[in-house]
């Protein structure tokens, strides 16, 4: 999964905004932190976690550092090539492809992941904890760890036809 070097017609979503308070000896200190999904919708998809003191720059934050962290998710037609599990931390992600027509079948942080990525037909079930930045990382694990049959076959020295 290569690091892609110069994004084109990429769209964006915030996936959740979090409001955090430091209590110091002066009061209270809010600060911001935002979830960003970007994408190109046709095989390229990041995240990003970004922290402010205001919102805007909390999200320009997240926005940059997925960008940076941008992959290639290799796709079969609409969907995905095979089944695949990603796991971060305590949440579990199941990814399976599905036919034309079903759409996408997932739940809010992992749906955001997967359209951005450009997938259109995919069923997803969510096991273990439901934290929207681990899920969001699950389902990129996933993504990640999906393979064409000319990548395995090159694996295992086996030519394709």
């Amino acid at each position: 999964m290569a690091r892609l070097e110069e994004p084109v017609n990429i769209e964006e979503t915030v996936i959740r905004i979090n409001r955090c308070t430091t209590v110091t000896k002066g009061g209270k200190s809010m600060s911001f932190s935002a979830l960003v999904v970007v994408g190109d919708k046709r095989g390229s998809v990041g995240i990003g976690f970004g922290k402010a003191r205001e919102v805007p720059n909390a999200v320009n934050k997240a926005v940059k550092e997925a960008k940076k962290q941008m992959v290639k998710i290799p796709l079969k037609g609409d969907t995905i090539p095979h089944e695949a599990w990603g796991r971060y931390k305590a949440a579990n992600v199941y990814l399976r492809p599905a036919c034309s027509g079903t759409g996408i079948k997932a739940g809010a942080s992992a749906r955001a992941v997967i359209e951005y990525a450009g997938i259109k037909n995919i069923l997803t079930k969510c096991y273990g904890k439901r934290n929207p930045l681990n899920v969001a990382k699950a389902t990129l694990m996933g993504l990640k760890a999906l393979r064409t049959k000319e990548e395995v076959g090159e694996l295992r020295g086996v030519k394709i036809e």
